[in-house]
């Protein structure tokens, strides 16, 4: 435990019983769940930061729409307003407008395809898109969100980090006690495909069924510029730059996918960028010998605009689950189950 844990250890004691006891009042009924007409899948972990959930509940999406679903995705939104968007129109021009970058990144990626409720009160957007016929519910962020209550519940354990340090916050990333995983119907472990002693520690909690995922590289390049290869991006110094959760498990990526790695910044999550802050990224950038800039899909929502000089390639993601089959053979088994 670090010097800064130890000191917040003690704020820790009661924020860890509050959520402890505000789970037990949902599962003992005192506080009472909203439920839908549909089915929903939420979508979620135990830590702050990122884990995988949005390329997780785009992964799900596709899936239910290839299978010729009326599908939402209902999330917070963090950072932009309320909107929600009808499936089918195929305009999505509410969604499209919305300042959260989470949301943009769903809009760019179904272009349409799925409804968008956006809002804190994930009930009544919810009820909105219902009214338009969506009957599947894909519940972003969802796994603290007991207010609404749901089918099936995804939890997503980043194997880099996965149980935040062991404590939960502020000492800690944990956003509630581990015990909390009994309430898990399935556990994905990102970022690995074999992970035995994380499993073992799983089990002291969960009995639920358990998967590996891993990210893959889906490049695109900003358009600020001529067009250029990905071959050219992965033979030249980049610099990486990002404000994401998780920001240390972005650069381990990109050097895993085999680029070259000049040096990186990193700034806090759901970053908006100003001109100065893409001086500094450049000079920076410069300084370290790199000859383009690399960032995340999500940050590409954030810079506004702003053209940098340098060349700029967008990291876009997509989801390898193995056993994939299996996996959404579970997903549907529960959803039939509790559905009875």
């Amino acid at each position: 435990m670090t010097l800064k844990s130890s000191l917040l250890w003690p704020l820790s004691l009661p924020y860890g019983a509050v959520a402890h006891l505000r789970a037990r009042a949902y599962r003992k009924g005192i506080f009472r769940q909203r439920r839908l007409e549909g089915v929903v899948i939420s979508v979620g972990n135990l830590t702050v930061g990122g884990t995988g959930k949005t390329p997780m509940t785009l992964w799900i999406a596709e899936r239910l729409v290839a299978e010729g679903k009326s599908v939402g995705i209902l999330t917070r939104g963090y950072r932009g307003k309320s909107v929600s968007v009808p499936s089918g129109d195929g305009s999505g021009a509410a969604a499209a407008s919305s300042t959260s970058d989470e949301v943009q990144l769903l809009h760019a990626r179904l272009r349409g395809r799925v409804a968008l409720g956006v809002g804190a009160d994930r009930y009544e957007r919810g009820r909105e898109l219902a009214a338009r016929g969506v009957n599947w519910f894909i519940l972003d962020d969802g796994f603290q969100h007991l207010q609404l209550a749901r089918n099936v519940d995804i939890v997503l354990i980043d194997a880099t980090n996965p149980f935040g340090g062991g404590q939960v916050l502020p000492a800690g990333r944990l956003r509630e006690p581990r015990t909390a995983l009994e309430r898990a119907d399935i556990v994905v472990i990102t970022r690995s495909s074999h992970a035995p002693a994380i499993e073992r520690a799983i089990r002291r909690d969960s009995e639920a069924p358990i998967f590996y995922a891993r990210t893959e590289f889906a490049w695109e390049q900003a358009p600020f510029h001529a067009e250029l290869g990905e071959g050219e991006a992965r033979g030249g110094r980049l610099f990486a730059f990002c404000g994401i959760g998780n920001p240390a498990a972005f650069v381990g990526d990109l050097r895993d996918w085999g680029f070259q790695i000049a040096g990186h910044k990193f700034f806090p999550d759901h970053h908006r960028y100003s001109a100065a802050d893409v001086g500094e990224i450049e000079a920076e950038a410069r300084a370290a010998g790199a000859v383009g800039l690399i960032c995340t899909e999500k940050d590409s929502f954030n810079l506004a605009g702003i053209r940098p000089s340098l060349e700029l390639w967008v990291c876009a993601i997509s989801l390898h689950i193995d056993r994939d089959e299996d996996f959404w053979g579970a997903v549907m088994e529960k959803a039939r189950k509790s559905s009875r």
